[in-house]
Formats: structure tokens, C-alpha cells, sequence
């Protein structure tokens, strides 16, 4: 990667030696002497990079570093001293810059702090297109489902995702928890931040203090040099802790102050550490049960509780289930090579009528086998029926139609439909006919059915 770099340094030789080097790595420098002289340059072009020394006639290259970053707030400016201090270190980042290091120091050093400057530079590219499309487009494209739970979900994710506040996500397995973090993530302010993920469930007990807060040099036997946290390496970015019903009791006030506080303090540590985090916690198990149990403590769940999305599970959604297989099985195609294009009618009836209990994973995992086994164009009902452990095709639990000659693909909405009517069919004549009952077998309101029986033109009276 090249980059346009603006060089202030007031010592001609070693401003030649700098610009020298540069321009030999490929990189555009444009130099002045004077911090002054490099403001009036930044008005009149773009860099990527600003080098600048501390020491300079005139204005110094601290009292420079805010009036650079209002003149050019993309650029990323890096600081160099012969007179180091980690006071001056400090002052220097909290005045805008990006990285600093001290003379004398190598060009390989040099070289490597304008690579990392470059790959930040990049990586804020991205996140902000990302951000970008999902701000057109919403989480949509991400978090797929068009099912009035999973378009309550995603209005509440995209009123979330903007505030910094805790927020606590709940659904059982394979539902997709972790997609919804990342989604609030990328369209939160911390975007361009860390990202870093703790599976709760995977730390030994032991470890977990050490692996949240980190420790001190000499803090424990074999602690032979200081080590930051999860919670520090999150500064300024976000923290997903997953599984958090699994995170031990003793470890659970440590991680109440960190919230409330907003504090960590290593092993071995005289005082804490300020962080800036925004703490995601997510988890499968019912916490309201694990705190009457004495699992899990009231006030931690208080302060993780405040913005709660919950994710439903798959059988709680059938209608997103053709859409769901469409995406998958486009995806898995794509990565695998393989020559298969749709789902025969069959097929798809299977999926729906499944009651999937490791949810949208399952359903992922099992068409991927369907679609290895698949010999035509499209997915049969015997690869799905096969993929699920079944020895062979199942009853639909809808109307099935008949597969299309020469196994081509169908219309997923129709099949939906067919097989959305089915299932109220089948719930009516379980429940004898009575729209209260059926609307309990479907995890329905009365009113829900009713419209959907208004929908698809049924008679609960004419069924046979």
C-alpha cells in the first residue's frame, strides 16, 4: 500500500534522509519545515499520513496535532521525538494522533508504523461502507426473515445498534445471537473500534479473571510480562460476551463493576484501568431461572438487561423458512461448486414442516448435506429426507406439488403459501374446528389466524 505523506521535520538532512527513504518505498512526500508551512500545505491537498516532529520552530508539532486533524480528519498523524516520554506519548494521542515513536529509530520501524496507519486507514474504509449499506438497506440482508417477529427484531436492532447502551440478547441455539451482535455492531459509532468475542462456556474457571482483566508482570508463577485483558483490547470498541450464563458466580461482580463502573483492575494490579466498552452479552439459558437458583446474580443481570432482544426460534417462524433455505442454499453452492440451483416443491415442504430444534444452524448444516447428495439440478425431498437421519422421503405436512419436469427449481413464495395453508388446514382439523385451540397448536393469537385463514379463503366449516 502507498500513501501521500505530509513530513514536518525542521532538520534539513534528516527530513532528506525521511523523504529519501519514502519516496524509495513507493509513497508521495510533500515536506515542510515549519508546522506552520505543513497547515498551509494540508489546505491545499490531500494526504493520507502527517509525520510530524514535536520539536519545531514556531508552533510545535503537539500544538499542531488538533489543528491537522480539523484540517484533515481522515488523515492519520503520527508523531516522532528525540525527547521521549510516555507523558508526551499521552498527550500526543489525546490531542488526535494515531501512533508515536522516538528517535533514533530505524526506517524498517518507520516503515512499520505507516503500514499499520495504512491498514487502519483501510479497515475505516470498509467499516464505513459497510455501514454505509446496511444504513440503505437495513439489517435485512444479514438478519433474513420477513415474519412479523423477525420485522419487530429488526426495527428494534436498527433503534438499538445507534445508542450506546448495554444490551442483552436472548434465543436459543442456532438462532443466530452472534449475527444480531455483529449487526448492532456495525451500525453502532463503535463500527470503526475493536470487536472482541469471549465464549463464556470455553474459559476454564481458573482462567477467566485473567482472561477478562489480565494480570501484571510477577502477579502469579510464569507471569513474566504484563498482560491486557479482553476488556482492555475492547478499549473504545465494543465487547460481546456470549454464553454469559456460564460465566462463574465469583467472576460475576468483577465483571458488575466493569459495567457500572466502567473499570478493570489486572491480577496483581494496585489500581484499576478506565475502559471505554460497550458490553454485549448474550446466552441461551433462562437467567431468570439460574438467579432463583443463586447462579447467577440479580444486579449483574439489572445492569446487562437494559436494551433485551430476543431472537425466536425457527419452528416459532415456518414462514421464514423458504427464505432462509434460498439464501443457504445459493451460499453453499457458491463456496462448494456445485451444480444446484432450487429445491424441488417436496424439498421445501420438508423444511417447513420440520420442527427444527437447533434452529436456523440446523437448517443451514442440513441443506448443505441435501445439496452434497443432490444428483439433479434441484433438491429433492429424499436428500433433505436423508439429511435429516430419515430413511426416506417423509409426508409432507403440507400439500406437496408435484416435483417440475427435469428437476428445476420453484417458486419459493407459492410454496410458501402452500405450505403456510397447510399447516392452518392441519391445525383446524386437530383441533376439531375450534379457532381458539388451533390458534394455541400454531402459536397464534386468534387474531393472527383469523387473518391468515382470511388470507387463504378457509372455512373452518368446510374442512373435511
Amino acid at each position: 500500500m502507498h500513501a501521500r505523506i505530509l513530513l514536518i521535520e525542521d532538520d534539513a538532512a534528516f527530513q532528506a534522509m525521511i523523504r529519501e527513504a519514502l519516496e524509495g518505498r513507493g509513497h508521495g512526500v510533500a515536506c515542510a519545515s515549519r508546522a506552520e508551512e505543513g497547515l498551509a500545505l494540508l489546505a491545499g491537498g490531500a494526504f493520507d499520513i502527517v509525520l510530524t516532529d514535536v520539536r519545531l520552530p514556531g508552533m510545535s508539532g503537539l500544538e499542531a496535532v488538533p489543528r491537522i486533524k480539523a484540517a484533515a480528519p481522515e488523515a492519520d498523524v503520527i508523531v516522532m521525538t528525540a525527547f521521549s516520554s510516555r507523558e508526551t506519548a499521552v498527550e500526543a494521542v489525546r490531542l488526535g494522533a494515531s501512533d508515536f515513536f522516538a528517535k533514533p529509530f530505524s526506517l524498517g520501524e518507520m516503515e512499520i508504523v505507516i503500514r499499520r496507519a495504512l491498514e487502519r486507514r483501510s479497515l475505516r474504509g470498509e467499516v464505513h461502507r459497510l455501514r454505509e449499506a446496511l444504513r440503505r438497506e437495513g439489517p435485512a440482508r444479514r438478519i433474513i426473515g420477513e415474519s412479523p417477529p423477525m420485522l419487530e427484531l429488526k426495527a428494534l436492532v436498527e433503534r438499538i445498534a445507534p445508542l450506546d447502551t448495554t444490551v442483552l440478547i436472548t434465543g436459543e441455539s442456532g438462532t443466530g445471537k452472534e449475527l444480531v451482535s455483529d449487526t448492532i455492531r456495525a451500525l453502532s459509532p463503535r463500527a470503526s473500534g475493536p470487536f472482541v468475542k469471549i465464549n463464556c462456556a470455553a474459559i476454564p474457571e481458573h482462567l477467566f479473571e485473567n482472561e477478562l482483566f489480565g494480570h501484571e508482570r510477577g502477579a502469579f508463577t510464569g507471569a513474566g510480562t504484563a498482560q491486557p485483558g479482553k476488556f482492555e483490547l475492547a478499549h473504545g470498541g465494543t465487547i460481546l460476551l456470549d454464553e454469559i450464563g456460564d460465566m462463574p458466580l465469583a467472576i460475576q461482580p468483577k465483571l458488575l463493576r466493569a459495567v457500572e463502573q466502567k473499570q478493570v483492575e489486572r491480577l496483581g494490579a494496585r489500581r484499576p484501568t478506565d475502559v471505554d466498552v460497550r458490553i454485549i452479552a448474550a446466552t441461551n439459558q433462562d437467567l431468570a431461572e439460574r438467579m432463583a437458583d443463586k447462579r447467577f446474580r440479580e444486579d449483574l443481570y439489572y445492569r446487562l438487561n437494559v436494551a433485551a432482544v430476543h431472537l425466536p426460534p425457527l419452528r416459532r417462524r415456518r414462514e421464514d423458512v423458504p427464505l432462509l433455505a434460498e439464501h443457504f442454499l445459493r451460499r453453499i453452492t457458491a463456496t462448494l461448486g456445485l451444480g444446484v440451483d432450487g429445491l424441488a416443491p417436496g424439498a421445501l415442504a420438508l423444511l417447513v414442516a420440520h420442527d427444527w430444534p437447533g434452529n436456523v444452524r440446523q437448517l443451514a448444516n442440513v441443506l448443505e448435506g441435501a445439496a452434497i447428495r443432490a444428483t439433479g439440478r434441484a433438491v429433492a425431498e429424499a436428500d433433505v429426507a436423508a439429511a435429516l437421519g430419515r430413511g426416506g422421503p417423509a409426508p409432507c405436512a403440507a400439500p406437496c406439488a408435484p416435483a417440475q419436469a427435469g428437476g428445476a427449481g420453484i417458486d419459493l413464495r407459492q410454496a410458501m403459501l402452500a405450505a403456510e395453508r397447510g399447516f392452518l388446514e392441519n391445525a383446524l382439523r386437530a383441533a376439531r374446528g375450534r379457532q381458539t385451540e388451533a390458534a394455541r397448536l400454531l402459536g397464534l393469537t386468534p387474531k393472527n389466524l383469523w387473518a391468515k385463514l382470511r388470507k387463504h379463503g378457509i372455512d373452518p366449516k368446510t374442512l373435511p
